[in-house]
């Protein structure tokens, strides 16, 4: 890695010494090393929330970036660190769920759990295996350290449990995985899948259901809804998104987590 880049995500927020902490170590160790922040506002111990959000930016970085991801519950517990390398990336992580959904797209080449003492600070902690383990494991892979000296090869990695799109008589069934910042809600449901019952049965017939009531109608972008109007959109994840033009769809709609949504051809089957 001529120009390593650590790309970091955690819930350790931006008032406390966390982040600057864990800059310090990969820095101390590999002062080449470029630092990125992906967020350090996920929600505390979302484990799901963090595992969206990488999702949704990690296959944007370069070939060869460290995913540092650090949102640990289970810290000082006997859960695994593990170290993964797929044919682009590495990833680095608690065992713990949080790469289910980006290394659903990727082709793992290697896991490795990390037990070498020799990549962590001496006398870790129980309280911050990130800056004591997680970190300086960056910091050392990113200088080129081989994969198979920071512990034992496994096969296998905890997977959170992905919620599957339904579609049944002209409907389609799926959940919110994600609020964002503006209030959109965005769902497994891929675009496609409505692209092609709009193009079966016309897009105007389309309909957005949420616990059995009826709301908006599929919009080519937030320009064409009216200002407060509730309507899906084709996002830019290719998933279908759930808005309120210029206000917080999740606010609207009181977002709960797992919330699930039908959008049907016509009225449904209600």
């Amino acid at each position: 890695m001529k120009l390593p880049l650590v790309a970091l995500l955690t819930d350790f927020g931006e008032d406390d010494y966390f982040v600057a902490s864990l800059k310090a170590v990969i820095s101390s160790l590999n002062p080449q090393a470029r630092i990125v922040d992906i967020s350090h506002k996920i929600r505390s111990f979302d484990i799901a929330a963090a595992g969206f959000v990488l999702f949704a930016a990690y296959k944007y970085f370069p070939e060869g970036t460290v995913f540092l991801v650090i949102v640990d519950p289970g810290v000082g517990s006997k859960r695994r660190i593990l170290l993964v390398k797929t044919e682009k990336y590495y990833f680095i992580a608690p065992d713990n769920g949080v790469l289910s959904l980006a290394l659903g797209e990727e082709a793992v080449q290697e896991i490795r759990e990390i037990t070498n003492p020799k990549f962590f600070l001496p006398h870790p902690s129980k309280t911050f295996q990130g800056r004591d383990k997680m970190a300086p494991a960056a910091a050392w892979l990113s200088r080129g350290a081989r994969l198979e000296a920071f512990g034992p090869s496994t096969k296998n990695f905890k997977r959170r449990e992905i919620p599957r799109v339904k579609t049944s008589g002209g409907e389609i069934q799926g959940q919110v995985l994600y609020a964002d910042k503006f209030g959109n809600l965005i769902t497994n449901i891929p675009a496609g899948l409505v692209e092609s019952l709009a193009a079966a049965g016309g897009k105007e017939r389309l309909s957005l259901f949420i616990g059995g009531k009826k709301y908006g109608r599929l919009r080519e972008n937030y320009a064409a809804a009216e200002k407060g109007e509730i309507f899906f959109i084709s996002g830019s994840l290719g998933l279908i998104e759930i808005s309120a033009r210029e206000a917080s769809a999740a606010d609207r709609l009181k977002f709960r987590k797992n919330q699930g949504i039908t959008i049907a051809a016509g009225r449904g089957k209600r």
